[in-house]
């Protein structure tokens, strides 16, 4: 496996995972697990955050502590499936700004077309990590990526649940500086490029729709 991609095998992730993949998983629990599986990637993808040390003064005495430094943090989840998993980690990083990328398929080009985009304004400063449940061609996440490297954007992690080896590859090749974190590699693409074994929809069964 290509050594850009971090696969988390951690036995809570897994579990958890393994319910938002089950065809009976109802609406409200499948959103909660998601936001539950984000949150406890979150925990793993920013174990490289730098640390600065400051003086706290605790009701003992003053002490020398740690707190994160250098760049801020700011995610960006690709609209609508991205959503689902925000929440979970505004819940460890709750200073994280929010930006959003709106893509949907053009059905005579099956190429993702953008229409929204709304970001932080210091992107140079800030450490962008891209949200997206599903990793299937790969191409929302490459478009989503480039747009964000076109508007000044230099650190970029991608995070997602489920990934099928089409669509690292094609990511891998279109932007290889870009790690991609997720929770599992599945097998490959069905003929209507829906991952398999997957977990159908994830925009669907996060908002209930069909």
């Amino acid at each position: 496996m290509n050594s850009n991609v971090y696969v988390f095998d951690h036995p809570l992730i897994q579990h958890k995972l393994s319910y938002i993949r089950d065809e009976k998983t109802g609406t409200k629990e499948f959103r909660e697990l998601v936001n539950e599986v984000a949150m406890l990637m979150a925990y793993e993808i920013t174990r490289d955050l730098p640390l600065e040390e400051v003086e706290i003064k605790t009701p003992i005495r003053t002490a020398t502590c740690k707190m994160i430094s250098g760049k801020k943090v700011g995610l960006v989840p690709i609209l609508r499936a991205g959503l689902g998993m925000t929440d979970g980690i505004l819940r460890l990083i709750p200073a994280a700004k929010v930006g959003h990328i709106g893509l949907y398929r053009d059905p005579k080009t099956l190429k993702p077309v953008e229409y929204y985009v709304k970001l932080p304004s210091d992107i140079e400063e800030r450490e962008f990590i891209v949200i997206d449940p599903m990793l299937a061609t790969g191409g929302s996440a490459i478009a989503a990526i480039q747009s964000l490297k076109e508007r000044g954007a230099s650190h970029i992690k991608l995070m997602c649940l489920i990934a099928a080896p089409e669509g690292i590859e094609a990511l891998n090749a279109a932007h290889p500086d870009v790690p991609l974190y997720v929770a599992a590699i599945d097998e490959k693409l069905n003929e209507h490029g829906y991952i398999v074994p997957g977990l159908g929809d994830a925009g669907d069964r996060l908002f209930g729709t069909k």
